[in-house]
């Protein structure tokens, strides 16, 4: 594209082409509102080989979703001579006679006003603490904002065969719509705390609660009530069934134990919907991991000062693991008890990954909090840890493929869950990213903006404070958004401070192709000194 800018774009500018590009960024790229979301959700798929993934473009000149991966758009574009198509997803209009995304800034008026206009529609909304359920509230807004799970909700496609009043899948549909209705005041999930209470007893109560344990306990029973609808009774995924929360995290670990004297080899492969990750300074050995070793910038993450990355963590998880003398098996090949090692990679990724960091430690003597600080990237690239890859380890290193256009196996950050307190006395947040490079923290009812530097670098020194149960930041300088939440008045705590640092829980990630998600906006959450989650797509 010449620097004067696209030639081609006159040709689009006739007649009422401003109304025009203002209906399709209302209906199919921003999707303010929840009529627009559902039709989004049920129309924008591929005119040619019907996925709703692969990058989905629309056409300008007339009627036409394609995929930009599979150059279904391509073709259409080629055949029809309609020069200007509109990513779905970002909203860059691209030119297949420059061959490049364009800038004219008519156009980029256009985009901006409709995407101030959708803005406060996009799913920011707090939760008001119930009393100790910041456990909840924090996995309940990372999985809101999972794009693929909130276009399923949005979309009314459950069919319900429970009991009224039961079904956790019906009250995650209610939530999705309160979340995206435009509705600026704290919502109170105290039906969702109910259905929680009455399908996972171990979390009822008031008292403090692992979020961990809640999102997968969460997960466990959105999948039994999900079983009644049309994709819950297909089977072909590993978990022996195709409802929405197996297709978006359901992955697969393989497991290989080879004997130590024929070298036979027995595999196995078991669903997974998230991986546990454990940390330098647990009781469980944590093999050394030299910084500046082949590998040591993997996934671009560096060793500054020996700090551990996430994917050190994922380089142990993989790693071969002698079982020893007391947990000898009895080999096929042998016909007798055998040492042997164990080795687990991923045989197959979910569409979202959770990673959690193991920062609580119980055993028979010690009851901890793991302080280890982990560093963790934007973009993570799983290739390493594969089971195809497996053969190209070297004494467990990995020698990073040159294919730099192999996105297959690469996930990018929505989510970060965070810990701040001790064992005994804590809080959880979460932060979220929205689009491109817009991140939030969201701290029970209160929601404000953050910079991708205060994600990275949430490390939580500062000291905080718990006013009737929601914990606030003291570090200065982020921007809370233009609504004052109130605080709930069902909870009353003490004032005091807490000279403890925050702890990454639980990462979230989101696959991508060509470094564009996978579905119609995307998510994120950070985790600094994560006690456990953190989601990646």
């Amino acid at each position: 594209m010449s620097p004067a800018g696209c030639p081609h774009v006159n040709g689009f500018k006739v007649d009422n082409w401003k109304q025009n590009l203002r209906v399709i960024y209302q209906c199919f790229v921003w999707s303010g509102s929840a009529e627009t979301r559902k039709r989004k959700a049920k129309s924008c798929i591929c005119h040619m080989c019907g996925a709703h993934l692969n990058r989905l473009h629309s056409c300008l000149s007339c009627v036409f979703f394609g995929c930009f991966t599979k150059k279904h758009i391509h073709e259409h574009a080629k055949n029809k001579r309609h020069n200007l198509a509109i990513d779905l997803l970002y909203g860059g209009i691209y030119c297949f006679v420059c061959q490049d995304y364009i800038y004219d800034k008519d156009m980029e008026q256009i985009a901006k006003e409709e995407q101030r206009k959708a803005w406060k529609l996009q799913g920011l909304r707090g939760l008001i603490n119930l009393g100790n359920t910041c456990f909840m509230n924090c996995i309940v807004q990372a999985l809101t904002h999972t794009p693929l799970l909130r276009d399923f909700f949005l979309s009314d496609r459950h069919k319900c065969e429970m009991q009224s009043n039961s079904c956790l899948v019906c009250e995650m549909s209610q939530l999705f719509q309160e979340f995206y209705s435009g509705h600026r005041s704290p919502h109170i999930p105290f039906r969702l705390l109910h259905l929680v209470w009455t399908h996972a007893r171990h979390l009822a109560g008031y008292e403090q609660q692992d979020a961990h344990e809640f999102l997968i306990a969460a997960l466990d029973v959105l999948h039994r009530h999900c079983k009644g609808d049309d994709n819950g009774k297909k089977a072909n995924n590993p978990n022996n069934c195709n409802c929405i929360i197996d297709q978006i995290f359901t992955g697969g670990l393989q497991s290989d134990v080879t004997c130590q004297v024929c070298h036979g080899v027995s595999t196995t492969i078991d669903p997974f919907w998230d991986i546990s990750l454990d940390l330098p300074g647990s009781s469980t050995p944590f093999w050394p991991l030299s910084p500046g070793g082949d590998g040591s910038t993997l996934n671009g993450e560096s060793h500054l000062s020996g700090a551990t990355t996430l994917t050190d963590c994922l380089r142990r998880f993989t790693r071969p693991e002698h079982l020893g003398s007391s947990a000898k098996i009895k080999c096929s090949g042998c016909h007798s008890y055998q040492e042997s090692t164990k080795q687990l990679t991923m045989k197959k990724l979910p569409i979202v990954a959770c990673f959690h960091l193991k920062r609580f430690e119980h055993s028979a003597k010690l009851r901890r909090k793991i302080p280890t600080y982990v560093s963790f990237p934007l973009e993570l690239d799983m290739t390493p840890f594969m089971a195809s890859s497996k053969e190209s380890r070297m004494n467990g290193q990995y020698q990073q493929s040159v294919d730099v256009f192999n996105n297959d196996n690469k996930y990018s950050l929505f989510a970060v869950v965070n810990h701040q307190g001790t064992l005994e006395s804590g809080h959880y947040t979460t932060f979220i990213r929205q689009h491109k490079d817009q991140w939030f923290k969201c701290d029970d009812a209160v929601i404000t903006k953050a910079s991708i530097k205060d994600v990275l670098d949430s490390e939580g020194k500062g000291s905080c404070v718990i006013k009737n149960g929601i914990l606030q930041d003291s570090i200065v300088g982020n921007v809370r958004v233009d609504w004052n939440p109130e605080r709930t008045k069902h909870v009353h705590q003490k004032v005091r401070r807490l000279k403890t640092s925050t702890s990454n829980e639980i990462f979230f990630l989101i696959k991508y192709i060509n470094k564009v998600f996978l579905y119609s906006t995307s998510i994120h959450m950070n985790c600094t000194d994560n006690t456990g989650l953190h989601f990646f797509t």
